[in-house]
């Protein structure tokens, strides 16, 4: 039994139905990429597990229980969601726009903690923004906007870590070294799920990838039992070849175009 799944779920957004009948256990403890064509439905189902969308039929339940019945800070400490474009209140600095990460484990009595300011430092050292910490967010770049959102999920330190594309506006460097800062979340036993645009990078890191299409699900499994080349034609309708990736082993895609 996993902790966290999704049991025929149909989801839509208002007429446009995006999928029915779809059901998915998450791995504990593992590296879970989502990926697919662009509106297949990824980040249609990451919205769902966090309860920002409303099965029309269906649920997705945490630990045995309907994600619909958790208080908000309840689900806030299990859950942390990183949407494709954040935005940042005005005029917000780095250290407070991460600190915010820390609302769910706050109460009405409760002050800031040493265990508050440990959870930020480490939140902006790990995302690589501890340098920043004092600046005004709207003046940062693209990429560097994006690792301080990472850095505020990291902050509310729950099991579950849900990312959608959270490389977009990194420059190949950051890409790699947030892919690897996810696997050793992994290693420490945190669950990470993200929807991934790069079908290599999602190989390279993740244990379990779910290929997605038209809103269903394809395949799912280890990257090496799941990812050929019918795959990934199916999926992306690209002509390929699959090969071992030179350093990994891993399936690595390569065009055939």
């Amino acid at each position: 039994m996993t902790r966290l799944t999704a049991r025929d779920l149909t989801l839509r957004y208002d007429d446009r139905v995006v999928s029915t009948r779809l059901s998915l256990d998450v791995p504990d403890g593992a590296f879970t990429a989502i990926v697919g064509p662009n509106a297949c439905g990824k980040s249609t189902l990451l919205r769902a597990f966090v309860r920002l969308l409303r099965p029309s039929a269906g649920a997705v339940q945490l630990d045995g229980r309907a994600v619909s019945t958790y208080p908000n800070k309840e689900l806030a400490r299990a859950l942390g969601f990183l949407p494709q474009e954040p935005v940042a209140p005005e005029d917000v600095r780095v250290r407070a726009l991460v600190a915010r990460g820390r609302f769910p484990h706050q109460s009405l009595l409760s002050t800031w903690s040493e265990e508050d300011e440990r959870s930020v430092a480490e939140a902006m050292e790990a995302a690589g923004v501890a340098d920043l910490a004092d600046r005004p967010v709207h003046e940062l770049s693209g990429g560097q906007r994006q690792r301080v959102w990472v850095a505020l999920v990291l902050a509310q330190r729950t099991t579950h870590l849900l990312l959608d594309e959270p490389t977009s506006f990194l420059d190949i460097a950051h890409q790699y070294q947030l892919l690897e800062l996810l696997a050793r979340l992994r290693d420490q036993g945190r669950t990470v799920i993200a929807v991934l645009h790069d079908i290599n990078q999602a190989c390279r890191y993740a244990d379990h990838v779910v290929a997605m299409r038209d809103g269903q699900i394809v395949a799912e499994g280890a990257p090496a039992r799941v990812v050929d080349a019918a795959l990934i034609t199916k999926v992306f309708e690209l002509p390929c070849v699959v090969v071992p990736d030179p350093v990994t082993g891993t399936p690595m895609v390569v065009p055939a175009l």
